[in-house]
């Protein structure tokens, strides 16, 4: 029996039994935490996993399966040139357009593949920190310099923190480099422009399908065309995925064929029977999504197409239970704050409004660590951001949490910590709340 194993399970009894004994249930506040707690989890759910995570897992797993080790090596190793690596990986969240959780997929996937420490940590913070989509609005509802100060902070961070993650593991990241030199690159199974095509038709999707809903003003700009359209963008590009399936990873026509029959189907169904617009996607997308896995699976005229989909479903048992922990964690103390509406947690909002004030040190850092735990789904920042401002938030500490919240949460951080190690995550952790809040407090001075 070790003794400190056993004290420590133990000592999780203790805080538990003491959590469940003094739990405050009678408490106003307490209740209104507990239904802000399953209101983000809802919320979570219907808007986020179907629309967002299962088609990123698919997308990681054509990073694990299909893109072969050497290329990510290539462009992403520890002996990949530096300039190549931190600029791929600083522009990815313009092609990407994903959140805090979204991205961890991809980035566990070119992390396993041999990716140096530096450059996945780059694309780890560029991947939803620079969606284009969230910039755009930024700009337009916040101001002009802020959305050019988001997106020079957000270039530069990424490389910055990514260079000094490679600087202070350099014993480990000389390791892998020793180790990489004596890799064989095995020669790709099919053109790069075949699975660039399928890669890009997946992203597109996940793009598209999550295209958010412009401001209340605009009715006319490309935005709301875009949006007003995005369903049958969405469907154009699932045709090219058909395709895909078809010409380039050999499964037979017939299943493909009867795949999309059968999600056609769904879409029929779930317009006439489902009265929510927003959940009436939902139906398609699962149905989809089974059905891209079934074919897949069953498919025996190349191992690959199995492998993705199991790739794919490995993803999700890593990284879905984690997620929910953070989600169900975050809505208790932060609260949830989607569709207009929000439902305070354990902390007080009014607390948090009055805390981001003026541009302070302790507003900036403030606004730093709350924007780091706080879960924002893609373009959810900037109305949240627009009501803190009109709170009383600064420009400084507005700017600070833009920086740090979008690419990372609570959910986020604890999946890191399951792909990188507590260390790791730790230290990157503090990277992004310190310069977020030195960015904030250069940016208060200036405007």
């Amino acid at each position: 029996m070790e003794l400190k194993k056993e004290i420590k399970i133990l000592l999780w009894i203790i805080v538990v039994f003491v959590f469940a004994f003094f739990m405050p249930i009678e408490s106003a506040r307490c209740n209104a935490a507990v239904a802000a707690t399953f209101d983000l989890v809802k919320w979570y759910a219907r808007e986020h996993v179907i629309l967002c995570l299962l088609p990123a897992f698919f997308i990681a797993g054509v990073i694990s399966v299909f893109v072969s080790q050497g290329s990510v090596i290539k462009y992403f190793g520890a002996n990949a040139k530096k300039w190549l690596a931190y600029s791929v990986a600083a522009v990815s969240g313009t092609i990407l357009a994903v959140c805090s959780c979204t991205i961890l997929p991809l980035f566990s996937s070119i992390h396993k593949r041999g990716a140096g420490l530096g450059p996945a940590i780059a694309f780890l913070y560029s991947g939803p920190a620079i969606n284009i989509l969230a910039i755009i609005l930024t700009a337009r509802i916040l101001g002009f310099e802020m959305g050019v100060a988001r997106i020079i902070g957000a270039v530069v961070f990424s490389v910055v923190i990514g260079l000094l993650m490679s600087l202070i593991y350099r014993k480990e990241e000389q390791k892998k480099r020793e180790d990489q030199m004596n890799i064989m690159v095995e020669p790709e199974k099919r053109p790069v422009w075949q699975t660039v095509t399928h890669f890009f038709t997946l992203v597109l999707i996940l793009v598209f399908a999550n295209w958010g809903s412009p401001t209340a003003n605009d009715t006319s700009g490309a935005w709301y065309y875009i949006f007003s359209y995005k369903w049958y963008i969405t469907g154009f590009f699932s045709l090219v995925l058909a395709w895909s399936l078809v010409k380039i990873l050999k499964i037979k026509w017939q299943w493909v064929l009867v795949a999309a029959v059968v999600t056609v189907i769904s879409v029929l169904l779930s317009n006439s029977l489902i009265e929510s617009a927003k959940l009436r996607p939902l139906v398609p997308m699962v149905v989809g999504i089974a059905a891209l896995s079934v074919i897949t699976l069953l498919d025996k005229q190349d191992d690959e197409n199995r492998e993705w989909t199991l790739s794919a479903w490995g993803f999700a048992k890593q990284i879905i239970p984690l997620l929910g922990i953070g989600v169900v964690i975050a809505g208790f103390l932060l609260g949830s704050t989607h569709d207009g509406q929000t439902i305070a947690g354990i902390i007080p909002n009014e607390w948090i409004a009055k805390l981001v004030g003026g541009n302070s040190v302790f507003s900036n850092f403030f606004a730093s660590i709350v924007g780091a735990f706080m879960y924002f789904a893609t373009l959810t920042e900037v109305p949240i951001l627009q009501g803190l401002i009109a709170s009383g938030m600064g420009k400084g500490p507005a700017l600070a949490l833009l920086l740090a919240g979008p690419s990372l949460s609570l959910p986020n951080m604890l999946v890191i910590r399951g792909i990188i190690g507590t260390q790791k995550t730790i230290v990157y952790v503090c990277l992004v709340v310190v310069m977020a809040m030195l960015s904030g407090l250069i940016y208060g001075r200036l405007f």
